[in-house]
């Protein structure tokens, strides 16, 4: 039975199991968000919000323990490589170095880059001076990965929210209303004019259609009045004549 036992295992040994989360939180301090699988993404937010809070502390002492848990290494290289993207060289969340910060030696190892312990204690740090704790977000990307299919997330630094959303999956809600939209576009394009101003006539004859049976259904009742009136005046005349013959 699996009882007294903390975190999770992930299938792994203790000691792979230590390194992998090292290496998480080390891509995610360097580029500011990384695509993971959601179980990887769970376990190491804990790792990585203890470390932003030692940071956060300062001095010698927390930058010990840093170094104790945090495998400090030589970042940003890759800003200096001819062979990576001048598009993958932005990065939102931290201001990169120039290519002149980083030397390589003859044989293309890094010979001098920033490390990894200072990044943290000075620019991931001072982003959350303000924040007690909750440093790290999950968001959804819709995609699984092939062969497991395990649910693949994008793991990323709060603060840069302002932003798009990352994730890449589409609500039905919205899938819906986009096909009503395309065919509601083909349906005019066929017809070849405006639907509105097709619309408009319709429109205006319904609303003019009740007022003439109105104007209909009202003359019968006014020529019958006036009917009325005058056999009313003929009977008043009649009546006159014959009181005239008695006298």
């Amino acid at each position: 039975m699996r009882n007294r036992i903390h975190g999770k295992q992930l299938n792994r040994t203790s000691a792979h199991r230590r390194a992998m989360l090292r290496n998480l939180a080390a891509g995610l301090f360097e580029h500011g968000q990384i695509e993971t699988t959601r179980p990887k993404a769970k376990a190491v937010q804990p790792f990585i919000e203890k470390i932003i809070t030692l940071a956060k502390r300062g001095g010698l002492h927390a930058r010990r323990q840093i170094e104790a848990t945090l495998t400090d290494r030589k970042i940003h290289s890759w800003v200096a490589d001819p062979n990576v993207r001048d598009s993958a060289k932005e990065n939102p969340y931290f201001d990169l170095p120039s290519e002149d910060e980083i030397k390589f030696t003859r044989y293309g190892d890094v010979k001098k880059s920033p490390r990894l312990v200072q990044h943290v204690m000075t620019k991931v740090a001072s982003r959350y001076d303000d924040r007690d704790g909750g440093y790290t977000r999950i968001v959804a990307t819709g995609r699984n990965r092939l062969g497991d299919g395990a649910d693949i997330v994008i793991l990323q630094l709060v603060g840069e929210e302002g932003g798009p959303e990352i994730g890449g999956g589409t609500s039905g809600r919205r899938r819906q209303a986009d096909k009503r939209s395309t065919f509601a576009a083909g349906l005019h394009k066929e017809r070849g004019g405006d639907a509105t101003a097709v619309a408009e006539p319709e429109e205006a004859v319904a609303e003019e259609a009740p007022a003439e049976e109105a104007v209909v259904e009202e003359a019968p009742v006014e020529e019958a009045a006036a009917d009325e009136a005058t056999e009313a005046a003929a009977d008043d005349a009649g009546g006159d004549d014959a009181e005239k013959d008695k006298d």
